[in-house]
């Protein structure tokens, strides 16, 4: 197995892992909000919308938007050190697909005021998600998990947190654009439980995140 398709796997499989505990974190938050207060009324109707999207749109999704991300990485790879010169190629190529299937694009109103702005957000996540991929398939050494890829591809703790940092920060003004205006979203009803869901599902993530890093580079 060469460098890249090691790398591949390894990189594939915490991309799956981060996706499968995101869900369980949104599935577990969703019953804590819904036991209280007068979101028993809806307790049904969010419930069953949340459950229906996580075990099928959100993880068919996620799963071929990790499958673009890697294949679109990969393939600019092939091209040596002709990356710059087909990048543009590449995201342009691959990105309504990857729209197609982000969960947020598909809960929002394309009609918005503000979709445009959630375009160019989610734009910036893939590309930025393109590029973090090209650094880990690359990264060489003697690479057997996560944690000894992600040493190799950024060498100090300080260079990975930014990476990660540029990650989140995007996803978090994707986050901001639908809290703002939550009539962006297609959902009829239970719209404030869902991003309050969002936002403290994110937080979850983002404190794993950081710790997983930390625990890497100690």
């Amino acid at each position: 197995m060469d460098v890249i398709e090691r790398n591949y796997k390894i990189l594939e499989g915490r991309m799956i892992d981060l996706m499968q505990r995101s869900l369980n974190y949104g599935k577990n938050l969703i019953d804590s909000e819904l036991d209280t207060g007068l979101a028993v009324l809806i307790k049904p109707i969010v419930k069953s919308f949340y459950k229906y999207w996580s075990d099928n749109d959100a993880k068919v999704g996620t799963l071929e938007q990790i499958k673009l991300t890697l294949n679109a990485a990969k393939e600019l790879l092939a091209n040596g050190g002709d990356i710059r010169e087909h990048f543009d190629k590449i995201i342009n190529d691959n990105f309504p697909k990857y729209l197609e299937n982000d969960q947020t694009n598909r809960q929002c109103k394309k009609s918005h005021r503000n979709y445009n702005k959630l375009l160019e957000v989610t734009k910036k996540v893939f590309i930025s998600q393109v590029e973090e991929s090209i650094l880990f398939l690359k990264a060489e050494g003697d690479i057997r998990d996560y944690d000894d890829l992600t040493r190799a591809t950024f060498k100090t703790k300080e260079k990975a947190y930014q990476a990660l940092k540029r990650q989140l920060d995007f996803n978090e003004e994707g986050i901001i654009i639908v809290e703002s205006d939550l009539s962006i979203m297609h959902v009829p009803v239970g719209k404030k439980i869902i991003i309050k869901v969002l936002k403290e599902g994110f937080d979850l993530t983002k404190k794993q995140l950081i710790k997983d890093l930390d625990n890497a580079f100690n």
